[in-house]
C-alpha cells in the first residue's frame, strides 16, 4: 500500500471490518467503493447490532409494560445518549430522531411557520440559505417563504467554489430571520466557515441552521465545546452516511428553541393529555417524535456512531484529507478532466465532483461500473451549484474511512480507459 501522511494506521483491520468491501462483482472484479457522499458502507458491529435487537429484543418503546419493551426503551434511549456523545450536545434532550435529515429540516421549516412570537417567520421576515446547498436545504426553505410572505435570499459562490462572504452584511440584516447552510457541500466538497457565518446571523439575533449531513461523517462535532456566539440554534445529520442505517436521521436544537416552536407532527407519545376538546404536549424531545419511532433504526445509528467513536473522528479526517489529496494528484494526470469546487484538499470534505471532456457523466461512470469503480453521476441533489459552474451535470467520486490509495488508483486507471474508450483527446 502507497504511504501517506494521514491514513489511518489500522485501515486493512478497519476494511475487514465492512463485509462489502469483499465482495466481488461481475467478471471477478474487486468492488471499488468511491461513493460514500451517496451512502456509506456498514460495518459488521451495526448489522449483528439491528439483528440481535430484532432477534432478542423487539418490542415498541416507551409502551410495553414488559420485559422486551424495557430492553427496547432502554436501547432506543441510549441511542439518543451516544449521539448527544457524538455530537456534543449539552442536553440529550436536544437531541430528536427523524426519518432522514430532509425531515429534519422541514420540521425546522414548518415549524417556524406556525411558531409564535419572535420565532415566527412571516411576511417581510428573510431567510437566507447558500447557492451550495443540496435540495433538502433548498425546497424546504421555499416552501415556507411561498406560504408566509417571507423572502428568500441566498449566499453566491466564488469561481473556485467557496460561498461569497463579501456582502455578508448586506445579506444578513434585522430582518433575517433564518440563515440555514451546510457546512460541507455534498457536490463541491467546501467546507464552510460555521463559525464567522453564525457569529453573523445571531449578531441580529437570527437563527442558525447547519446541515452537517456531510460533515458529521469525517469532521469532529462538539456543540458544547463551541463559544456561544458560534454554536448554531439547530443542527441537522442522517444516520447512513455514518455507516449507520438508513430510516434514520437526527436533528439536534438549543433547547429553548426546540421548546419555543410547535409539534410537527400529530400522534402517539407525542402528547401529554388529549381531549376532544384539544390536546397538551409532552417536552422534548418527545414532542417531535409522534408514533412508532425507527427503534431498530436508532439502535444501529447508536452502534454506528460507537464505531466511529472508537476508530476516532480526528483519525478519520486526517484519512479524508490525505485520500483527497492523493485523488486529486492522481486526477490531474488525466488530460480534459476538470474539478468542480476548492483545489486545496485541506478546505474540503471527501466528495469530489468533475467533468471529463467529451464524454457525458452518465458514461463516465458506467464504463467505471465495469471495471468495477462505483461512483456517482447527475446533479447530486444539487442543481444550483451546478448551474453556477454552467454545467448540467458532473461525476462524482467520494472517499471514507475505509478507502484506499489502490482504489484511488483503480479510479484513475478507470478514468484513463474511459477516454480511450470513447476516443476522446
Amino acid at each position: 500500500m502507497v504511504e501517506l501522511p494521514g491514513l489511518l494506521p489500522e485501515l486493512e483491520v478497519v476494511r475487514k471490518d465492512f463485509p462489502i468491501l469483499e465482495r466481488s462483482l461481475a467478471g471477478g472484479l474487486p468492488l471499488v467503493y468511491l461513493d460514500s457522499a451517496n451512502t456509506s458502507q456498514k460495518p459488521q458491529i451495526v448489522i449483528d447490532t439491528m439483528v440481535d435487537h430484532l432477534e432478542r429484543h423487539n418490542a415498541n418503546v416507551a409502551r410495553a409494560m414488559h420485559q422486551l419493551g424495557a430492553e427496547a426503551s432502554a436501547a432506543f434511549e441510549e441511542a439518543r445518549d451516544t449521539v448527544a456523545a457524538f455530537l456534543g450536545a449539552p442536553s440529550r434532550d436536544e437531541v430528536i430522531f427523524t426519518k432522514n435529515a430532509s425531515e429534519a429540516l422541514n420540521l425546522v421549516a414548518n415549524t417556524l411557520a406556525w411558531a409564535k412570537g419572535d420565532r415566527k417567520i412571516g411576511e417581510g421576515d428573510v431567510v437566507v440559505t447558500t447557492e451550495m446547498e443540496h435540495h433538502s436545504n433548498i425546497v424546504p426553505w421555499q416552501l415556507l417563504t411561498e406560504r408566509t410572505g417571507a423572502t428568500l435570499r441566498w449566499f453566491g459562490l466564488t469561481d473556485d467554489g467557496l460561498l461569497d462572504l463579501s456582502n455578508i452584511d448586506e445579506l444578513i440584516t434585522e430582518r433575517t430571520k433564518v440563515v440555514t447552510f451546510t457546512w460541507v457541500s455534498n457536490m463541491l466538497g467546501t467546507i464552510n466557515p460555521v463559525a464567522e457565518i453564525t457569529r453573523r446571523a445571531h449578531e441580529v439575533g437570527a437563527l442558525v441552521v447547519v446541515d452537517a449531513s456531510q460533515a458529521a461523517p469525517q469532521l469532529p462535532i462538539d456543540l458544547a465545546g463551541m463559544p456561544e456566539t458560534d454554536r448554531p440554534d439547530l443542527l441537522v445529520f442522517t444516520g447512513h452516511k455514518t455507516v449507520g442505517p438508513t430510516g434514520i436521521g437526527v436533528l439536534w436544537g438549543r433547547r429553548e428553541v426546540l421548546e419555543a416552536l410547535p409539534p410537527f407532527l400529530g400522534g402517539g407519545e407525542m402528547i401529554e393529555t388529549v381531549r376532544m376538546e384539544g390536546s397538551t404536549y409532552a417536552g422534548i424531545p418527545h414532542k417531535f417524535e409522534a408514533g412508532t419511532p425507527p427503534i431498530v433504526e436508532a439502535v444501529g445509528l447508536g452502534a454506528a456512531l460507537t464505531y466511529l467513536g472508537h476508530v476516532g473522528m480526528e483519525h478519520i479526517h486526517a484519512h479524508e484529507r490525505a485520500i483527497t489529496g492523493y485523488a486529486f494528484e492522481g486526477l490531474a494526470t488525466v488530460p480534459g478532466l476538470t474539478v468542480l469546487g476548492p483545489g486545496d484538499p485541506a478546505v474540503r470534505g471527501g466528495a469530489i465532483s468533475f467533468e471529463l471532456e467529451g464524454v457525458h457523466p452518465h458514461d463516465v461512470a458506467q464504463v467505471l461500473d465495469v471495471r468495477g469503480v462505483a461512483v456517482r453521476a447527475g446533479h447530486h441533489c444539487a442543481r444550483p451549484a451546478h448551474a453556477r459552474f454552467g454545467v448540467q451535470s458532473s461525476t462524482r467520486m467520494s472517499s471514507y474511512l475505509y478507502t484506499t490509495p489502490a482504489e484511488i488508483d483503480a479510479l484513475i486507471e478507470a478514468l484513463h480507459y474511459t477516454r480511450s474508450y470513447f476516443k476522446v483527446g
